[in-house]
Parts: structure tokens; C-alpha cells; sequence
């Protein structure tokens, strides 16, 4: 990727996810030098490039990808899963080593538990209960049924990861829990190629400096994950820096 990238989510014509600089071109996931198409309107059964219509990917068209299961779907113009268990939706886009990466997220629930992945494999899934071998960083907002805001690397649960404990009496905006239905604007960004930092509604809360930083094949895409909660995004954004 070496322009910025939006999709607004929004399908009720298909509407194709949109690129800043529509003139840019290059291999698609088929092997296909097509150029990319911004907000062109199509019929709701258009076929993607992978042989897909908008209604069997849950609406969400060909620049995203479902890893090992079909919760994901468009609703309300909003990219939404719920009971996914760690099996996330990716952006095929691939990551520069830096980029700042910017979406609108809400949570249907108490619990909070809104969940994204970056320079990660762009496939992969949790092959079991506790996701432990994610091949991202991950950040978790309201995490944990709402007592932690989490980015870690690679293991949610990981000793290494940086933190945030949750106090609802706390006049600190970072420690306060995710609201039900609240929009929170994430902005996530790598400008050095080593130092992941997570910002939501324009307050940093964490920082991780890796010094084995994830970047390169492997560790080149974007996506949203969740584990039972129903969780919604919009309004993504990602620019190479």
C-alpha cells in the first residue's frame, strides 16, 4: 500500500470500498493488475475478483477477508461481528512497516471488549480458547468484561503486554470502561518501524517499543477481531507514513 485506503462500509449498492488515489494500481489478491475502483456503484450481486458476491461475504465485498468463519457482516452502513471467538476479518490491503491506521468502534455490551489487529499475517485465527498465538499486535479496549485496556504483542495475555486497569471512578479518561453503544475513535500508528502507539478519542493510552519490531510478510495487515460481545466499525482509514 502506498496510498491512503478508506471504506466507509457503506453497501447499499454495492458500493465498492473506496481509495483515496483511485488511479493507483497493482496486483489485487487474484494476481489481477486491475485498478482499484473508488465508491463505484454496482449491482448488490456483484462478483469480486475472487469469485465472491457481496452477499456471500456478509456484504463486506472483496477487499476483506473472513478467517475461518462467516459472523462478519455489514449492517446499518457498520462492519459488525459478534460471537466470533478470535476468528477476525481482515484488511487484503497490505501494511507498510509504517502507517497510522484510524476507525470508529462501538461495543453493544457492558462488557466493553472491542478488539483490533495490525502487522498482522492477514489469515489467521485462534486455534484455541485463550489467543495466544495472534501474529499481530492487538489492542483491546474495555477487555476482560471491562477491567483492562490492553496492547499486546502477539499474546493477549502475555506478561509482556502494556496495560491500562480499568477504575470507573477515575477521573483519568483512560481508565474509564467502555460505554454500551458509545463511538470511540482508534488511531493506531508505527512511525519509527518499532514503536506501536494506541490512541482512542485523541488521548494516548499506550505505548509498545519492540525490539523485534512485527513488520515485512507476516506481518503486513489489518483487522478487527472479537470474542462473544457484538462489536461494530466504521469509518477505517489507513495511511502510509
Amino acid at each position: 500500500m502506498t496510498t491512503p485506503f478508506e471504506d466507509s462500509f457503506e453497501r447499499p449498492a454495492g458500493v465498492l470500498a473506496s481509495s483515496i488515489a483511485s488511479s493507483e494500481a497493482g496486483p489485487n489478491e487474484a494476481g489481477s493488475t486491475e485498478q482499484v475502483r473508488g465508491t463505484a456503484q454496482v449491482p448488490d450481486a456483484f462478483a469480486a475478483a475472487d469469485g465472491q458476491t457481496y452477499a456471500q461475504n456478509g456484504g463486506l465485498g472483496p477487499e476483506w477477508h473472513q478467517a475461518g468463519t462467516s459472523v462478519w457482516h455489514i449492517e446499518g452502513g457498520r462492519l459488525c461481528g459478534q460471537s466470533a471467538h478470535n476468528h477476525g476479518v481482515w484488511l487484503k490491503r497490505t501494511l507498510p512497516i509504517n502507517a497510522r491506521i484510524e476507525f470508529d468502534a462501538m461495543s453493544d455490551s457492558p462488557d466493553g471488549d472491542i478488539k483490533a489487529e495490525v502487522w498482522g499475517d492477514g489469515q489467521s485465527a485462534a486455534t484455541s480458547i485463550s489467543y495466544t498465538n495472534a501474529t499481530s499486535y492487538l489492542t483491546v479496549l474495555g477487555g476482560w468484561k471491562n477491567t483492562f485496556h490492553v496492547l499486546a504483542r502477539m499474546n493477549e495475555h502475555g506478561t509482556d503486554r502494556k496495560e491500562i486497569k480499568i477504575d470507573p471512578t477515575s477521573d483519568d479518561p483512560r481508565e474509564k470502561p467502555v460505554t454500551r453503544g458509545q463511538s470511540y475513535h482508534f488511531k493506531i500508528e508505527r512511525t519509527d518501524g518499532k514503536t506501536v502507539h494506541w490512541s482512542v478519542d485523541g488521548v494516548e493510552y499506550l505505548s509498545y517499543a519492540d525490539a523485534q519490531p512485527l513488520a515485512g510478510v507476516g506481518h503486513d495487515h489489518f483487522g478487527f477481531n472479537d470474542w462473544e460481545v457484538k462489536v461494530c466499525f466504521d469509518n477505517v482509514k489507513v495511511t502510509p507514513l
